[in-house]
């Protein structure tokens, strides 16, 4: 299958320059694609030009990430970014649409999918959290400042934002067979769209926000018990924050979802897009087409 061509452009949300990346026929069925943290629409590079024959991929890089502006009025916090993602598909005019969630961004599309369950045609979820109970190991420092905020903890997460921190989130977790296929690109680019002393102090800030997605855990569950929208469940097993049994745990509220593990990582496009093409490509070909 031929690559799409991918497109780059400018929106303003809200006052708000906003960059986003966009493959695929005006018309066709639309797939939205929120990015997670440490990263920005690139990652959905490859995903968008495998899928752009069939669908309208859309992909904006959100506040404060990537190639948008950081307006110093934007609330980056988690209700902050879910409510510029719905301002997102207002402004480009959408009306039904499949999601992308992954890291940071199942929190923000699952949100925008409780405002508005009618527009949502289904679910590709990968590595992207909604129960506590199987959280992994690499939580646990941050859990622990959650409940008991200190200077000391604060600190810690700011040294988290540095270019060694940005290349363990993106590589840290993968054996070796995997990890020699993470280009160093992705955290050194990333690194340098972030390294500003006002976008490394938002992200600080989004960390100590991050508590209060515990208590939306349990509303995206009953969204998901009520609704059984159709989902596509591909996840990287080796994830020190999402193993295999966060993967599971969605078959709680989605028994009829289908469950694909990898031998892959938190960034499974960036180490397994060759797998997980195909198995978008059938599920949103039967289900968003």
């Amino acid at each position: 299958m031929p690559l799409s061509p991918v497109t780059h452009r400018t929106i303003d949300v809200d006052g708000i320059e906003t960059f986003y990346r966009e493959a695929g026929p005006p018309d066709a069925p639309v797939f939205l694609l929120p990015h997670g943290y440490p990263c920005s629409s690139y990652e959905f590079r490859g995903l968008m030009a495998a899928l752009g024959d069939r669908w309208r991929l859309l992909a904006p890089d959100l506040p404060g990430f990537g190639l948008s502006g950081t307006p110093e009025h934007f609330s980056y916090t988690f209700d902050g970014y879910a409510g510029f993602l719905e301002r997102f598909t207002q402004v480009m005019e959408l009306s039904r649409y499949a999601l992308y969630l992954h890291d940071y961004g199942s929190q923000f599309g699952l949100r925008l999918a409780l405002r508005a369950p009618e527009r949502v045609a289904a679910l590709v979820i990968q590595n992207g959290d909604i129960y506590e109970d199987v959280l992994g190991p690499k939580y646990a420092w941050l859990k622990e400042f959650w409940s008991c905020p200190t200077p000391e903890g604060r600190a810690k997460m700011a040294a988290n934002v540095s270019e060694e921190g940005f290349r363990d989130e993106f590589a840290g977790d993968l054996p070796p067979h995997l990890a020699e296929r993470v280009s160093p690109d992705l955290w050194k680019l990333h690194w340098s769209l972030m390294n500003t002393p006002r976008r490394r102090a938002n992200v600080v800030s989004l960390f100590e926000d991050q508590a209060t997605t515990l208590g939306w855990f349990p509303k995206e569950q009953a969204y998901l018990r009520e609704h059984r929208p159709p989902a596509l469940i591909v996840w990287g097993s080796h994830d020190g924050y999402m193993p295999e049994e966060s993967a599971s745990a969605y078959l709680r509220d989605l028994p009829d979802a289908e469950l694909h593990l990898l031998d892959a990582g938190h960034w499974a496009l960036e180490t397994n897009l060759g797998e997980i093409v195909p198995l978008v490509r059938d599920f949103l070909g039967r289900v968003h087409a």
